[in-house]
């Protein structure tokens, strides 16, 4: 038969209640610290698929008023009304209501659940200004909102990603800002939007809205992301949208873009440039706009095309290359060759070429003068071309 254990004295029962509750706290701090590290794991960025080479995309309308810049490629689906352009300018292509757009659509639908099913998720308060954030999901169940300044520092990690997540609507203040730091990149921040968004003029803000309902720009704003409403319109009013990629590799990367000058006559206009890029931006992108048959850079006033030409763009790092004449796009190329057939027509009119990149180097647009000839005057001669 077991004896019975004595009473132990009061003082060895109170160590062991100490030591016990010792080691459940240390328990809970173990917890807590295995719960930061879940919220502190990066998130990867959310997939966008054919979103990506959009700058605007809206469900049934693109309405411009004043010299709005779009640039990437702008759609519409199921709708199909696009006005405003010109005056605006798209340094793209136009999609509306083709296999193109719906299939953005489709894919803007699957970004927007992605964001919104993303965890663990830190709430916010409704307005963001003041604040730096580093990377990870945040929330607020009613709102977001932004007068000021909101800062996204990345920590050295240009991989960083940003999510927020908006239970109805996001409106920034006039004036307003988001700020990117150490390595943070405008391609990682997405805002998931629960309704409609709403950019105060001026606002400066980087990051991929995706809206279920509308998204509506004021006067003067810059938007280094993109603006995707899913079942509404896009509403821009003299505002610069440019659609963001992310930089690719780390370290010192050289090769600059080009130069954007040249010298007129048969051996056509040149430019060169060069430099380096320190640390993870991987601007390498470079691209080269040729003409044959002859020169038709910078025309003079005899200089003349009379029949149809090749345009070619070649480079380095060259995701899509949109040609257009007079405003007209008329070719679109994904992969090499980048090539456009060009039928100078009559008059004169600008071919221009929108070169984007699969690096972070800046979108670029190419142009040469195009000058058709009279019936009686021979075809220019030689060869040469535009480089920028």
């Amino acid at each position: 038969m077991r004896s019975k254990t004595p009473n132990q004295p009061h003082s060895t029962r109170r160590r062991r209640r100490a030591w016990i509750l010792g080691a459940t706290g240390a328990a809970c701090l173990a917890g807590l610290a295995l719960l930061g590290s879940v919220v502190l794991a990066a998130q990867p960025p959310v997939g966008l698929g054919t979103d990506g080479a959009f700058a605007v995309l809206a469900g049934q309308a693109v309405t411009n008023t004043g010299s709005s810049v779009v640039n990437g490629d702008l759609g519409v689906s199921p709708g199909s009304a696009v006005t405003g352009f010109p005056p605006g300018t798209l340094n793209g292509t136009e999609y509306a209501a083709n296999a193109t757009a719906a299939q953005a659509e489709l894919d803007l639908t699957t970004a927007y659940n992605d964001a919104a099913g993303r965890t663990p998720a830190t709430s916010v308060p409704a307005n963001l200004g003041g604040l730096t954030l580093t990377a990870g999901v945040y929330k607020n169940a009613s709102a977001l909102g932004l007068t000021g300044a909101l800062t996204l520092n990345a920590q050295g990690n240009p991989n960083a990603v940003f999510i927020f997540q908006a239970g109805s609507t996001l409106i920034t203040a006039s004036g307003s800002a988001v700020n990117l730091i150490n390595g943070a990149q405008p391609c990682n921040v997405y805002w998931q939007v629960g309704s409609s968004a709403t950019l105060g003029t001026t606002t400066t803000f980087a990051g991929n809205i995706l809206a279920l309902t509308s998204i509506s720009l004021n006067n003067g704003v810059t938007v280094n992301g993109r603006v995707l409403a899913r079942n509404g319109a896009v509403t821009l009013i003299n505002d610069t949208i440019t659609a963001a990629n992310c930089a690719t590799g780390a370290g010192t990367t050289s090769g600059g873009s080009g130069g954007s000058s040249g010298s007129s006559g048969a051996s056509g206009a040149s430019g060169s440039g060069s430099g380096s890029t320190s640390g993870t931006a991987g601007h390498s992108g470079t691209a080269r706009l040729t003409t044959l048959p002859g020169s038709v850079a910078h025309l003079g006033p005899t200089s003349c095309v009379s029949k149809t030409f090749t345009a070619t763009v070649k480079g380095k790092r060259i995701r899509k290359v949109v040609f257009s004449l007079g405003g007209h796009t008329i070719a679109t190329r994904k992969s090499d060759p980048f090539t456009a057939s060009v039928d100078p027509g009559s008059g004169t009119h600008a071919l221009k070429a929108h070169v984007t990149f699969t690096d972070g180097t800046p979108a670029k647009t190419l142009n040469i003068a195009i000058k058709a000839c009279a019936a009686s005057v021979l075809a220019l001669t030689g060869s040469g071309g535009f480089t920028g």
